[in-house]
């Protein structure tokens, strides 16, 4: 006679121990694990050019150094101001494209904090103990808002944490962010 084993219930093939918070639970984790595939691939991608985009720095002083080495003579001077230009100018768009990876690495900081924030939920939600203390939600809420760095997140955070409407408290945040003047302080140029 073979052994039959039962899987778990599931929305597929519930039984009488089906939980809506179960499936919500692996909905959870699904998510979790969607966020952090998408990050380990970009993070490959983006990693890549970075490099590429340091080592085209390199060439370009290589570059400059080749120009400031040629003979200075009327002849050689437009020549030589052309690459000296051209050279500056790839320079210039290439520090701009590191300044954009460095946002990269903002966003996704913040997908990781995501990603562990959805974590945390559904292992509270899926403890059947836990899940009916407000002391656990509370705690959990105090977690995810310390990951928060700027005065707009906490704000949004309250005001989701109200009650409020998502999207309106985005809007809000979002129109703070374009007053704030651009900050560049804390970008690595090479």
């Amino acid at each position: 006679m073979s052994e039959v084993t039962i899987g778990p219930s599931t929305a597929v093939s519930p039984d009488l121990d089906w939980s809506q918070i179960r499936e919500t639970v692996r909905m959870l984790f699904l998510t979790v694990a969607q966020i952090e595939i998408a990050m380990r691939d970009s993070d490959d991608s983006i990693e890549r050019l970075t490099n590429a985009f340091t080592t085209m720095m390199g060439y370009e002083k290589v570059i400059s150094m080749a120009v400031d080495d040629l003979p200075a003579s009327d002849e050689t001077q437009i020549i030589r101001d052309t690459i000296k230009h051209n050279a500056d100018m790839v320079t210039t768009e290439m520090q701009a494209a590191i300044v954009a990876f460095q946002f990269y690495d903002k966003l996704s900081q913040r997908l990781s904090h995501v990603s562990s924030s959805i974590e945390a939920l559904s292992e509270l939600v899926a403890d059947n103990v836990r899940i009916y203390n407000p002391y656990e939600w509370k705690g959990l809420q105090a977690r995810i808002k310390s990951k928060y760095s700027m005065r707009e997140e906490h704000e949004m955070f309250d005001s989701v944490m109200r009650g409020g409407d998502v999207r309106e408290a985005v809007r809000k945040y979002n129109e703070a962010r374009k007053q704030e003047p651009a900050v560049e302080d804390d970008i690595e140029f090479f």
